[in-house]
């Protein structure tokens, strides 16, 4: 087993990087979402949803880059074009989302998604004994579980 410069199993490393850059791709389409949302919510629910599909935007941005940096950490290349994003989306795409409802659903099928990633990744961390990586998704996992619940919670189901 060759160790990289972390300490890591450079062949499990390098598969936990291809399964970040696949997260990252799919994060960039959630996020792409929510600032479409953000921007085309109509109805009385406006200025409460407003308001927080820009919170979920900003946090989604700042996981972007922080899931960029830690495939850069592992030694490998962040993917960065639109074309390698649609490529690997498994988050719906939405697009002319005005409606309050499809908007908030659209939010909970988007981080089912990504909650599968995460635990295959969290999974794979584990195995490899990448502390780094297994920290970070552990932390997104708590925090979207609490927002799929919120979520599900303000369409009564």
């Amino acid at each position: 087993m060759t160790l990289n410069s972390l300490g890591l199993d450079s062949t499990k490393a390098k598969e936990i990087a291809t399964d970040l850059n696949h997260l990252l791709a799919n994060f960039q389409i959630y996020y792409q979402n929510l600032r479409g949302i953000h921007w085309n919510i109509k109805g009385k629910q406006f200025f409460d949803l407003h308001v927080k599909f820009e919170e979920l935007y900003t946090d989604a941005n700042t996981k972007v880059d922080d899931i960029a940096e830690r495939v850069l950490t592992l030694g490998e290349t962040p993917l960065h074009t639109f074309e390698d994003y649609m490529a690997s989306a498994l988050v719906p795409i939405g697009k002319n989302i005005s409606k309050d409802d499809k908007a908030v659903r659209l939010i909970v099928s988007s981080l089912s998604e990504l909650l599968k990633i995460e635990r295959t990744i969290l999974d794979k961390s584990g195995d490899a004994n990448d502390e780094g990586t297994n920290s970070m998704m552990s932390d997104f996992i708590t925090e979207q579980e609490k927002t799929v619940w919120m979520m599900k919670a303000w369409l009564d189901e």
